[in-house]
């Protein structure tokens, strides 16, 4: 009965766990890694928090309408298919790993540290150009894969639990607990520092995030297994009615995680302020008060009405 249970769970949560942290956490990374930078990066970074929060799940929205987007916010690092990684290192250059396991095998089971490599030079190449809306744009999705790849459910191909009849532990996991207990999070990170090498780092960050699978998934079976009491419950959310984790499970699940999901959130919110003020650093430090300034003051609707502003007051 409780397997059954479940399986309902998972298929009323199925959207949630393609969302990736769910969208609120995402927002919150992003806001509270502009906090996290040194000067002078974050005064301009603070004139278009609002912005770049806002915008924190505009890669999530995108993966029904772009080719290729979802791979871009994963990597299955225990696929079968993917064990022609092992001999190229922990941290595999592209065109190594597209000779050794053909470039659609890589799309195929997600190219997530990959990926944020690559969002990382546009970043860079932005930010050297000076072109704010490009800059907004890669900071957002690069924040937002740097988030994806501090869950360790996106590094596994049980990704869902689909492979242990655990359909639903990824919305579980991140929207699902910090929903509930967020709240009560400390999540105050250092300043940002200098990553020398992201490529080699975001590797790192997968690699972490995979050694926690095992205790994601042991440790929700073994609850679900010793759980006597009801195990979902109705909640209205807008206009709809889901079926989700009773609020004394998910308490106890959360109390065996032992503040992962904390210390992943928390890893994430320094891990997106450090590629940001990286990106900066890597760009030549160039002045950006200007071209942040400017593009806030006056955005694309306030131009095409001729409501803008120059520094002095005038239209």
């Amino acid at each position: 009965m409780k397997s059954q249970l479940w399986a309902i769970l998972g298929c009323c949560v199925l959207a949630l766990a393609f969302q990736s942290w769910g969208f609120f956490v995402h927002r919150h990374i992003h806001a509270a890694a502009v906090s996290a930078l040194p000067d002078p990066l974050r005064p301009w970074f603070e004139q278009q928090s609002d912005w770049l929060t806002e915008h924190a799940v505009d890669a999530d929205k995108r993966k029904r309408m772009v080719e290729r987007e979802a791979p871009k916010h994963y990597l299955d690092l225990d696929a079968p298919a993917l064990h022609c990684l092992q001999d190229l290192g922990s941290a595999p250059w592209w065109s190594q790993a597209c000779e050794v396991c053909s470039e659609d095998t890589l799309w195929a089971y997600g190219v997530l540290p990959w990926n944020i490599q690559w969002t990382y030079r546009r970043l860079v190449e932005a930010m050297h150009d000076g072109d704010a809306a490009r800059i907004l744009r890669h900071a957002a999705d690069l924040g937002h894969y740097v988030g994806d790849a501090h869950v360790p459910l996106h590094t596994t191909l049980n990704y869902n639990g689909q492979l242990t009849g655990q359909e639903g532990i990824h919305g579980l996991w991140e929207t699902r607990l910090p929903e509930l207990y967020g709240g009560r999070y400390l999540l105050a990170v250092p300043e940002a520092e200098y990553i020398g090498d992201v490529g080699q780092w975001a590797w790192e960050v997968v690699h972490r995030s995979h050694a926690a699978v095992d205790s994601v998934l042991a440790m929700e079976a073994e609850l679900v297994a010793s759980w006597s009491r009801d195990l979902v419950v109705r909640e209205e959310r807008g206009r709809t009615v889901q079926l989700q984790r009773v609020e004394p499970w998910c308490s106890a699940y959360h109390d065996r995680l032992d503040g992962m999901v904390e210390r992943q959130w928390r890893a994430a919110i320094h891990g997106v302020a450090s590629v940001w003020w990286s990106a900066w650093v890597d760009a030549g430090q160039p002045d950006l008060e200007q071209v942040l300034g400017a593009n806030e003051a006056c955005g694309w609707w306030r131009r095409v009405r001729g409501r803008c502003e120059d520094h002095d007051g005038n239209p």
